[in-house]
């Protein structure tokens, strides 16, 4: 392995500089371990952040380094870019994770980064999966981070706008991290055979890159099993899956991956494509969503973007959900896959919906008004006394069944909400709705 780089002597803004280095980890730590990037410049799959014009290129630049929280997928190089920040910047670095650590151990850590102040040094304070922390937790950072006891650098995978309070966001810069492309994987192989390939054909090779699903930790994790065997005969793609197991697809179905993919769906079967919303429905059913869950929202989306427009989807969509009650998996998620190709085939409109907004507005608004009292039942001699029913014309009696007499109530002016489209089923009933406003005029 390269001799690890020794890093520039930091600005007099961080104090003096670290300590040398420790040595690089022993022959039997794990591979992800031994192959840890000794200098920012080894980071693969960040250079957005890391490059000469990203965001950590530039305050290292500048010789200010922010408080930060690192929002990427697992095995993108958080913790890795963290303990190299530290060093480039000349900061003693202390590790936490949420999952481990309580009031107590942060007390701890404040109070030595204090002293270690006092004594001429700064800390970057690391923690792994801050979203773990809950909120009062959370509001324990702002006085050290504020006044410039520490330097925060905050793990997660999950979503800073939904994990993390507003007081702390506030104080602290969030960098994406992108899962590793297929280019950063391969280069991360290429590190990890030394120049001693692999014993995989092309396809298998292919399908490596694939299985590892943009988290280098995992590439690392099965190019280490497959060094173990000692084989020197090619394994093809067969062998390659028979050995090692497919890492199970990014999906948490309580947070935003969940959110994501549901939306993905929606908004394909709302654009019309039928193979990306099949290909949406595929991924959450292959990451383990509860196919109810997909049902009750495809019946939504039935209502909300296709609505008149095909008035069979929203009874092929309470038939696709039934289905699935009935049969189960794998059986019932064809009728959903149906469901899903009828939707997006489907014309659209969301009329109905947008009507039903506007009526609850407008019924916000005016309050409790009585209904005209031609339209009221009458069933007592009180209620006739006080004209209820009076004027009122039975429907079915008029030329057409069509009366136009005026059911709003009697001090609202009557208001339209419902404007069909030109698009499907909703045409007709357009015209008939123009025709009936003629004649109530």
């Amino acid at each position: 392995m390269a001799p690890r780089r020794q890093p520039e002597t930091a600005p007099d803004l961080f104090g003096p500089p670290e300590a040398p280095p420790p040595p690089p980890p022993a022959g039997d730590a794990p591979l992800a371990e031994r192959l840890r990037p000794r200098a920012l410049s080894e980071v693969v799959g960040q250079d957005h952040l890391l490059g000469p014009e990203g965001a950590i290129a530039r305050m290292l630049a500048r010789g200010s380094l922010a408080s930060l929280i690192l929002w990427g997928p697992p095995g993108v190089g958080k913790t890795t870019i963290a303990r190299l920040l530290a060093e480039a910047a000349g900061l003693a670095f202390v590790p936490l994770s949420a999952v481990f650590s309580g009031v107590a151990d942060l007390k701890r850590a404040f109070e030595e980064a204090r002293a270690r102040r006092r004594a001429g040094r700064r800390t970057l304070l690391f923690v792994d999966e801050i979203h773990r922390f809950n909120r009062a937790q959370q509001d324990g950072f702002l006085p050290v981070v504020e006044d410039g006891t520490v330097v925060l650098v905050g793990a997660t995978t999950e979503n800073p706008s939904f994990e993390l309070n507003g007081a702390l966001l506030s104080r602290c810069q969030v960098l994406v991290l992108r899962r590793l492309d297929e280019a950063a994987l391969a280069a991360l192989l290429a590190r990890a055979e030394g120049g001693r390939p692999l014993p995989l054909t092309p396809e298998a090779r292919a399908a490596l890159l694939a299985m590892a699903d943009g988290d280098g930790r995992y590439l690392l994790n099965m190019v280490e099993q497959i060094q173990a065997l000692g084989e020197t005969a090619p394994l093809d793609a067969g062998a390659l899956a028979a050995l090692l197991a497919r890492r199970a697809a990014l999906y948490d179905k309580d947070r935003e991956e969940h959110f994501n993919l549901i939306s993905a769906l929606h908004k394909s079967l709302r654009a019309s494509d039928p193979d990306a919303g099949l290909y949406w429905l595929a991924r959450m059913i292959g990451g383990g969503e509860d196919p109810r869950y997909v049902a009750r929202r495809l019946a939504r989306f039935a209502a909300e973007d296709v609505g008149l427009a095909d008035p069979s989807a929203l009874p092929a969509a309470i038939a696709a959900w039934e289905c699935y009650e009935r049969l189960g998996s794998p059986e019932g998620e064809l009728a959903l896959a149906q469901l899903v190709v009828h939707l997006a085939t489907a014309p659209k409109s969301n009329a109905v919906y947008k009507a039903w907004g506007a009526a609850r507005r407008a019924a916000a608004e005016t309050g409790s008004l009585m209904p005209p009292a031609h339209i009221l039942n009458a069933p007592t001699k009180l209620m006739r006394e006080l004209g209820y029913g009076q004027g009122y014309i039975y429907d079915h009696e008029a030329e057409d069944a069509f009366s136009g007499q005026d059911c709003f109530p009697e001090a609202m002016e009557r208001q339209r909400f419902y404007r069909p489209t030109e698009r499907g089923a909703e045409a007709a009933i357009a015209r008939r709705l123009a025709e009936w406003e003629k004649r109530r005029r």
